[in-house]
């Protein structure tokens, strides 16, 4: 190259380094907008830096999501699934969220199951009616549980074209993704807002959080991770106050616990997490897990896993699992809370 023609570049490069910046100062001095409402049953908060109004797309990620593994939606995929038929996945959230899950309850053992449907709803429905299922009903339903009894496979549709179905080994056994929709949730709209440039956000979902870049103040966001306390009529939610603060960005938190969903039945207090090994609620000190990861429906899946093992099962696998950040809340023998961290 003559010297000639590589002085002709110097100002085509000065602009473009002039634009970049422009970009980036343009970008940094974005106003943040903040968005709220309802999905999945639940409450949603979203913030997120950007001159442009995302909201409008942000709701149609949310509906999609719904219309996918919604389990209160009779036209949902799920839904339609669940009562027998066999619709192509191949492509759609339906296999994505499926294939991690059944990912997650290998490694865990099968304490994750979205399968557990049948026995999540018969515990709730007897304390709803005031009558608790008898052994013989809880083995009956344990029959249709079990994550090894549903896979996804490849089949051939009468128009020559190939298809992806769910199989289920008993065609009475019914899936449940509620343990990792929410999670899942956050991710969609993280996807999208990324699509969008958007560098700057945190979307919460249920007490599900992903955040990225930094809050309004140019800090890391930071999630509080609340007191286990159990809330009693009168008393207003999160009347416990704050455990934990942890500083985020880059990742996906969300929290299990059993602290505000829990039953009383002839002085005995029984938990909403159903063990899929048993088919009866968990019961062990735990009061909350948490879990950190790369992204949202895996720390929900596994923030539920670790609820379902309990305290000395969940340590034994965080110790196996360094990849994974965790705090797990547990009341000691003198009703104390305490924290463990890890790795530690």
């Amino acid at each position: 190259m003559s010297k000639k023609s590589a002085w002709w570049q110097i100002p085509f490069l000065l602009a473009l380094v002039a634009g970049t910046i422009y970009v980036i100062r343009e970008a940094n001095n974005s106003p943040y907008q903040r968005h709220e409402g309802h999905i999945f049953g639940t409450t949603y908060h979203i913030t997120y830096q950007s001159r442009d109004n995302l909201q409008a797309g942000i709701i149609d990620a949310l509906q999609e999501v719904d219309a996918c593994l919604s389990m209160f939606n009779d036209t949902s995929l799920i839904a339609r699934i669940n009562r027998g038929e066999q619709p192509d996945v191949a492509g759609t959230m339906f296999e994505e969220v499926v294939s991690l899950a059944l990912d997650i309850s290998k490694e865990t053992g099968g304490a994750f199951d979205i399968t557990v449907a049948p026995l999540v709803n018969a515990w709730g429905f007897g304390f709803k009616s005031g009558n608790m299922p008898s052994k013989e009903q809880v083995d009956s339903l344990m029959q249709l549980v079990g994550y090894q009894k549903i896979s996804l496979q490849r089949s051939s549709r009468p128009s020559g074209r190939t298809a992806t179905i769910l199989h289920k080994q008993e065609p009475r056994t019914m899936l449940d993704c509620s343990a990792i929709a929410k999670g899942y949730g956050c991710d969609v709209v993280a996807r999208y807002l990324k699509r969008h440039d958007v560098n700057n956000f945190m979307v919460e979902i249920g007490g599900e959080v992903v955040a990225y870049g930094v809050n309004p103040d140019k800090q890391p966001w930071n999630i509080g991770i609340q007191k286990p306390v159990e809330e009693t009529p009168g008393k207003p939610s999160g009347q416990g106050g704050i455990q934990e603060i942890i500083s985020l960005s880059g990742k996906a938190l969300a929290t299990s616990g059993n602290y505000r969903r829990f039953y009383y039945k002839d002085g005995k207090k029984y938990a909403h997490t159903i063990d899929p090994a048993t088919g009866h609620p968990v019961e062990h000190s735990l009061l909350s897990a948490t879990v950190v990861a790369p992204d949202c429906a895996t720390a929900d899946a596994y923030a539920t896993a670790l609820m379902v093992m309990g305290l000395e099962r969940a340590k034994a696998f965080l110790e196996r699992h360094r990849q994974l950040s965790a705090w797990l809340i547990y009341a000691d023998a003198d009703g104390n809370y305490k924290t463990l961290s890890f790795p530690e």
